[in-house]
C-alpha cells in the first residue's frame, strides 16, 4: 500500500485495509449461513460478493479492477437496496457510506487482496481470534498516524470490567461510545459462556447488544467485529453521535440494563452539543457528557462500568455537579484506581474504573488501588497488563446484592463515607490511607534540601580534614617511651 500514489499516510492505508477485511469476513460468514439456513439469500448482488471478484489470485487486476471498485462496487454498496427489510443490506450500506478506495494502482490492489485472501480464514476459530490482536495493532498504527482519541482498551481491563458487572441473558447491554466493539464482544462471550444453552437463547442474545460509534473507521471495525463474534445482523450498532440527541428525548423503552464503556477523555465536543443537556451540566468535555448520558440511559437497578481519567475525580465546577448527581441517583460502590501506563502507548493519563448501580444513593465508596505486579515499574507495548493481575480484586469483590458486606479493608482497599466525600466538595481523588505519604518533590523544597546537604557535606569534609591532619602530623620523639 505504501507504494501506491493514492495512499496519503497511515490513516488512509488502514481505512483501505478495513473495508477489504469487512468484505472478506462477511463472505466467510456467508459460507456458514448458507450451510445452516436452507433459505439463505445474500443481500449482495452476485458481482459484488468477495468470492466472485476478489478470491481468485489470478482474477481481475490492473485498470479493470480499479474501474470496477470505483465505478461499480462502491456506488453499488453505498446505494444497496434494502429488499423486504433485509437488515444485512442495511448494515452493509451503512458501513460503506463513508468508505473509500484510496488506491490508484489496480496491480497493487490485487496484491493486497491476495494477501488477505490467503492470510486468514475467519471461520477457523483460532484464526478468527487473531482479529483482536489485529485490532490492537490497527489502533496503535492509527494513533501513530495522528488520529487522537482511538484508545484501545487493554483486553485485561475489558475482561475484568465485564466480569464484575456480569451481563446476563435477557438484559440489554449498551456501549454508547463503542469504538471497535471490545466491551460488546467480551459481553457476548461472557453471556455465551454462562447462559446460552439453546438456539432460542442465542436468538435472544443476538438482539441484546447495542452500540453507537461516531467515527467511520471504528464503526466499520465494530460492525466487522460483531459479525466475527456471531452477531449475524449487527443492526443495533449505529453510526452516530450518542450525545447529539436532547437528553429529554429519551424514552423508558430505550433504557438498558447495563452500560459498559470507555468514553473518549480529553476530547471536546463541537459547538451546540452541550445544549442537548440540562443547563447545570453543560460542558463541551466529552467524558463528562457521557457520564450524564449514562445515568439517563440506565433503567432503575441498571449497572454501569466505565473508564474515567483522574481529572474527573478531582475536577470542580460542572464536574462537581455531575458527581453530586451521580452520588444522589446511583450507588457508586467501587472505584478501582489503575496505575500509570495502562493505556500506553496511546496516552499516559492516569485512569480509574467506576462501577455503579442506578436507583439508590451512595452511602460509601470502596476504593481499590491496583498495584503493579512484582518486578514491573510501568506498562508498555511489550509489557501490557494481564487479566491475572485482577485476581486479587475478584477475590475481594463480594456480592452487590448483600451490600458487599464481606469486603474488608486491606493495604490496597479502603472505604470512604458519603459524608467525607461531601466534606471534600465531592473530590473523589482519595489517596490510599494505608500507604505512607510520599515526599512531595516541590522544586523549592528540593533546592533548599540540596543547599542544606551541601553545607553538611562541607562541615563533614572539614572535620575529616582535621582528623586526618592530626593523625598524619609527626609527633616529637620521646626517648623515655
Amino acid at each position: 500500500m505504501r507504494k501506491d500514489v493514492g495512499i496519503d499516510g497511515d490513516a488512509q492505508r488502514l481505512s483501505q485495509l478495513v473495508w477489504m477485511l469487512f468484505l472478506k469476513i462477511f463472505d466467510d460468514r456467508e459460507r456458514v449461513w448458507e450451510l445452516l439456513q436452507d433459505d439463505y439469500r445474500s443481500p449482495l448482488p452476485e458481482q459484488y460478493r468477495w468470492r466472485n471478484w476478489a478470491a481468485a489470485a489470478e482474477g481481475m487486476t490492473g485498470d479493470a479492477l480499479k474501474q470496477f471498485l470505483d465505478n461499480d462496487l462502491f456506488p453499488g454498496l453505498q446505494q444497496l437496496e434494502v429488499k423486504g427489510g433485509d437488515q444485512r443490506a442495511y448494515v452493509i450500506r451503512s458501513v460503506f457510506k463513508d468508505a473509500y478506495n484510496y488506491m490508484k494502482s489496480g496491480q497493487l490492489i490485487r496484491q493486497v487482496i491476495n494477501k488477505i485472501q490467503k492470510g486468514i480464514d475467519f471461520n477457523k476459530a483460532q484464526e478468527g481470534h487473531l482479529f483482536g490482536d489485529m485490532y490492537e495493532q490497527l489502533l496503535c498504527d492509527l494513533q501513530a498516524a495522528g488520529n487522537a482519541g482511538e484508545f484501545y482498551t487493554p483486553r485485561a481491563v475489558t475482561e475484568f470490567m465485564v466480569r464484575m458487572v456480569n451481563p446476563r441473558l435477557g438484559e440489554k447491554i449498551m456501549d454508547p461510545a463503542c469504538g471497535t466493539g471490545g466491551f460488546l464482544s467480551c459481553s457476548i462471550e461472557h453471556m455465551r459462556k454462562h447462559d446460552v444453552k439453546t438456539v432460542d437463547d442465542e436468538i435472544q442474545l443476538q438482539g441484546s447488544i447495542f452500540g453507537v460509534e461516531k467515527k467511520p473507521l471504528p464503526y466499520l471495525l465494530c460492525t466487522t467485529n460483531m459479525i466475527l463474534h456471531g452477531i449475524e445482523v449487527p443492526n443495533n450498532i449505529r453510526h452516530d453521535n450518542s450525545l447529539a440527541r436532547p437528553l429529554i428525548s429519551g424514552t423508558p423503552k430505550e433504557c438498558v440494563d447495563m452500560v459498559i464503556t470507555n468514553p473518549p477523555f480529553g476530547g471536546m465536543e463541537e459547538d451546540g452539543i452541550e445544549t442537548n443537556f440540562p443547563a447545570a451540566f453543560r460542558t463541551r468535555e466529552t467524558a463528562d457528557l457521557f457520564l450524564v448520558l449514562i445515568m439517563q440511559l440506565l433503567k432503575i437497578g441498571g449497572r454501569a462500568a466505565l473508564v474515567l481519567s483522574d481529572s474527573f475525580l478531582f475536577g470542580e465546577g460542572i464536574k462537581t455537579r455531575i458527581k453530586e448527581k451521580l452520588l444522589q441517583e446511583c450507588n457508586l460502590h467501587t472505584i478501582v484506581r489503575l496505575p500509570n501506563g495502562v493505556f500506553n502507548p496511546y496516552t499516559g493519563i492516569k485512569t480509574n474504573l467506576l462501577f455503579f448501580t442506578k436507583g439508590m444513593p451512595t452511602e460509601h465508596i470502596w476504593f481499590y488501588e491496583h498495584p503493579y505486579p512484582p518486578g514491573v515499574k510501568s506498562y508498555n507495548k511489550t509489557k501490557s497488563m494481564k487479566i491475572k493481575e485482577f485476581d486479587a480484586e475478584v477475590a475481594w469483590w463480594g456480592i452487590e446484592a448483600n451490600g458487599f458486606k464481606h469486603r474488608e479493608a486491606n493495604r490496597f482497599a479502603w472505604k470512604v463515607s458519603l459524608e467525607d466525600i461531601q466534606a471534600r466538595n465531592y473530590n473523589l481523588d482519595c489517596k490510599n490511607p494505608h500507604v505512607e505519604e510520599q515526599e512531595i518533590h516541590d522544586p523549592h523544597v528540593l533546592v533548599a534540601q540540596y543547599h542544606a546537604m551541601q553545607d553538611d557535606i562541607t562541615a563533614l569534609r572539614s572535620q575529616l580534614k582535621n582528623i586526618l591532619d592530626a593523625a598524619l602530623t609527626p609527633k616529637p620523639f620521646n626517648p623515655d617511651k
